[in-house]
């Protein structure tokens, strides 16, 4: 469970800082960079929330 936990809070981290310098395409009206922090802001509170869950889970058990 630990390394679901570090891998959903590691590729967040590593999809976000990735450099791209690109307007075009359009996807959904949006310039492609603002599409894609936009993308990786959802995607990394989807992953969070998922940690989250799995940790509230695992505490559960303990008790």
């Amino acid at each position: 469970m630990k390394k679901w936990i570090a891998l959903l809070t590691i590729i967040p981290a590593i999809g976000s800082l990735t450099v791209i310098n690109k307007i075009e395409p359009y996807i959904f009206g949006l310039p492609f960079i603002v599409f894609w922090s936009t993308a990786w802001l959802i995607l990394t509170s989807v992953c969070l929330f998922i940690c989250n869950a799995i940790y509230d889970k695992r505490e559960e058990k303990q008790q």
